[in-house]
């Protein structure tokens, strides 16, 4: 959709990269973009690779307009530096227009309407995961604005895109998504984003409530943390960066973050891409939606959305969530066929966070010096290669000193940056990445013991606490290898 006159650019924002935005060329190719994307197993920003986009110029402002005062919901949170994570089931929700929105975030303090009951200086608004599909129902046209081709999707665009749009503030609790990985175009405003890689699992204690299908939570809020209530925190290895309007961040599978708000107005546009390992995954997901409905349920059949987060509004009974358990089985065995392939499939995922770090720890530097020896082989040849430079840069590791105040700015030190496939694009001392991993087993033991300090004289076992237990995600895929290998026989 074009813009309307006066509409702010972002052609000036995305600049920073080495590509001249003037000769309309592309750093990436969509087969390279995509390759890279499939590989890096580290957070990365793209440059230069929107800027003919016609949703670059999608701000608030603008939507308001091609929205025709359509409502829509937005979630109220508070600016609080409370140590607890504001969960989505914590929070109020009021339905608007963004011409309302626009008008409360400019702080008019006689504004009356869905805002009236909330004080400009004390709460935030965010409009988050709205589904293109369904905010723009009646203009399919505008699908087209939205061009992941060119990151190598053919035929992706505003359909499997999601758009959020906040306040100063306005933040998602830290958590990881269980499938795909994730593709981030900032489009008005900036945004700070805190990433944690797959292996800190055990680090950032994550919970299954409030329950949320793909969506596992930490109980930390990681910008103020209760270090005393989570001393494994402090090992996490903490990755920032702030996203600008015209960059495009990637999200690796499984790398944990809180996203905040940190301008007035920030409009975002996200796709989630699938990946082989999703076929799992959604078994995964079955066992926890099972486990967690089933417990939760039976504890309080009343009161569902004390534990169920507001954007899953499917039903709950166990019934429903057989027959979903069985389909996600069913599917699997349909995309992978034989049980030989279903096993290789099943401990290849399993073996995910340790063989495959271990591997690409221990055996890069090798592998990189018979590299230089090797000139018939292709492979090891492309390993050798960096895709990092000016228009794709490396969000690397903040300083692992501990601190209970983790929101500020830290310094950088040097950090591995490896893909998929054993590919190596930096440094990381061996020893460090070992200490981690076998820090990372600990842990699990680790966390549900640490929660209960100093309150040994009144031990109680919620049903909370065994949901954690239960439904960790170490647990449920080695559960969800079981099922499948059992059914494989």
């Amino acid at each position: 959709m074009a813009a309307s006159p006066g509409t702010i650019t972002n052609a000036d924002s995305a600049s920073g990269g080495g590509e001249d935005e003037g000769k309309h060329v592309k750093p990436f190719t969509p087969e390279k973009a995509k390759e890279i994307i499939m590989c890096l197993q580290q957070p990365a920003v793209f440059y230069n690779m929107v800027f003919d986009w016609p949703a670059q110029h999608w701000t608030a402002k603008h939507l308001s307009e091609v929205l025709h005062g359509k409502q829509i919901r937005f979630r109220m949170g508070t600016k609080s530096t409370d140590t607890a994570p504001q969960f989505e089931t914590a929070c109020n929700y009021v339905e608007a227009t963004l011409e309302e929105f626009l008008s409360w975030n400019c702080d008019q303090s006689s504004i009356s309407g869905a805002f009236r009951d909330y004080d400009h200086s004390k709460f935030w608004a965010y409009a988050d995961y709205k589904y293109f599909v369904s905010l723009f129902e009646d203009k399919t046209d505008i699908f087209q604005d939205v061009i992941w081709s060119d990151f190598g999707f053919p035929g992706r665009n505003g359909q499997e895109s999601t758009l959020w749009i906040g306040s100063l503030g306005a933040h998602t609790p830290c958590h990881l998504d269980t499938y795909g990985c994730n593709l981030v175009f900032q489009v008005q405003g900036r945004k700070r984003w805190h990433l944690f890689p797959p292996e800190d699992t055990p680090f950032l204690y994550p919970t299954r409530i409030p329950y949320e299908e793909s969506s596992v939570f930490s109980k930390i809020n990681v910008v103020n943390p209760d270090l005393k209530r989570f001393p494994q925190f402090r090992k996490a290895q903490r990755h920032m960066v702030t996203l600008s309007p015209g960059q495009v961040l990637f999200v690796p599978r499984h790398w944990w973050h809180y996203v905040e708000s940190i301008d007035p107005v920030t409009v975002s546009i996200n796709s989630w891409i699938e990946l082989e390992e999703d076929h799992q995954a959604r078994v995964e997901e079955a066992i926890t939606r099972m486990l967690v409905c089933a417990l939760k349920t039976a504890e309080n059949p009343h009161n569902t959305r004390a534990w169920l987060n507001p954007t899953e509004l499917e039903e709950t009974s166990h019934e429903v969530n057989c027959h979903y358990l069985n389909g996600a089985i069913s599917a699997f065995f349909s995309h992978y066929g034989t049980s030989e392939v279903v096993e290789t499939q099943a401990l290849r995922t399993n073996r995910e966070y340790t063989i495959k770090e271990e591997l690409n720890v221990h055996n890069h530097v090798e592998v990189e010096q018979i590299g230089s020896h090797n000139s018939s082989s292709e492979t090891v040849k492309q390993e050798a290669a960096s895709p990092f430079g000016l228009d794709l840069v490396p969000v690397i590791p903040s300083s692992q000193e501990p601190s209970s105040e983790r929101g500020g700015i830290f310094e950088n030190d040097g950090e591995e940056f490896v893909s998929k496939n054993g590919k190596s694009f930096g440094k990381l001392p061996n020893t460090k990445r070992q200490r981690m991993m076998s820090e990372s087993e600990n842990a699990v033991v680790e966390q549900v013991a640490s929660d209960r300090t100093g309150a040994l004289s009144q031990i109680f076992v919620s049903t909370d606490d065994l949901l954690d237990c239960l439904v960790n995600p170490q647990v449920t895929r080695i559960v969800a290898q079981l099922l499948i290998q059992g059914k494989s026989v």
